[in-house]
């Protein structure tokens, strides 16, 4: 019996949800197996105390992978799930190593090989001025196929993939379960939609506009990316409409050099939540992201994410307050 059969069957009461990002992905039981067991590695380094309380959660991912990898490769890009896979278990390794929190930082980032901030530079400069251009969506289709398709209106991709999101977080919803949301990358964006849909869109709303997430988790978010937010649900509506309401508190962390979300802080574009009183808390942190990927850094790493000690923290606290 797998680790999560175990936590399906122990609890229903208290439930995480993965929704994993862009780009191609392993089969779905491969990629839950590598998010919990790097979410899990942190909980026992930092709070082994908390271990039973994790073991007991139920935990699911939000997978869509295979419509992504479907996408991807339509395209002529070609997928070795098995080098994929190697290199992520061969990263989350190296980051087991590491026993100590207080060496996730700035001193050890440093030394990993590869180690750029250009990438993050050109997000800075570069993007904000070709949107001005209306160059923005060439970019993003440029580097990101798979999620300029999702940004696309009225895109089938989008809704697919929205469906596999809601699915999933509607059976926790209709056990009434205590959620935790943990969202990586473009994921936080489809999140976002799929929140959105459940507490204003008439088709949902009436079943569960008054359900709430206890806390919402987005790392390396593009969330903070005007050009994103212009085409996220809600956008340009009046009122409290533009926002989800089933968010209770809302955390976001971003990695230094994540060019993905290289406007790091999402309290201020999104603090007419606050005033509205839609979520009662939205608190920004900026870490380190220790993974490499095929040798070289790679700051936007969920299993560098899901391991790290702020992350730890955030769900260490979930379980213990809640």
């Amino acid at each position: 019996m797998t680790m999560t059969e175990d936590a399906n069957i122990s609890s229903r009461g208290r439930s995480v949800l993965f929704v994993h990002g862009r780009d191609f992905k392993p089969d779905r039981d491969t990629l839950l197996d590598l998010s919990l067991t790097a979410v899990r590695a942190g909980i026992e380094r930092d709070y082994p105390d908390c271990l039973p309380a994790f073991d007991g959660l139920h935990t699911d991912i939000a997978y869509y992978g295979d419509l992504s990898n479907e996408l991807l490769t339509g395209t002529g890009r070609v997928y070795d799930a098995d080098l994929d896979v190697g290199d992520r278990k061969c990263v989350l390794r190296q980051l087991r190593e590491i026993t100590v929190r207080k060496r996730f930082g700035i001193r050890q980032y440093d030394r990993l090989p590869g180690k750029s901030a250009i990438p993050e530079f050109i997000a800075d400069f570069v993007f904000p001025v070709f949107a001005l251009f209306g160059l923005a969506m060439p970019i993003i289709r440029r580097k990101s196929r798979d999620f300029a398709e999702y940004l696309q209106p009225k895109s089938t991709y989008a809704m697919d993939v929205q469906e596999r999101v809601r699915t999933s977080l509607c059976k926790m919803l209709d056990r009434g379960d205590e959620i935790l949301l943990l969202t990586h990358g473009t994921g936080s964006v489809i999140a976002w939609d799929v929140l959105w849909q459940l507490s204003n869109d008439p088709e949902f709303n009436e079943k569960y506009g008054s359900q709430k997430l206890d806390m919402w988790v987005t790392l390396g978010s593009p969330l903070g990316e005007r050009q994103v937010r212009k085409r996220i649900e809600g956008a340009g509506r009046d009122s409290n409409a533009p926002f989800p309401k089933n968010i209770v508190a809302w955390h976001n962390v971003a990695a230094e050099d994540d060019y993905t979300c290289h406007d790091k802080t999402l309290a201020d574009d999104f603090k007419k939540m606050m005033s509205q009183r839609l979520v009662s808390a939205i608190t920004d942190y900026r870490v380190f992201n220790l993974a490499l990927r095929y040798g070289r850094s790679n700051p936007h790493s969920s299993i560098g994410y899901y391991i790290h000690p702020r992350v730890s923290k955030i769900i260490a606290d979930w379980m213990n307050h809640t």
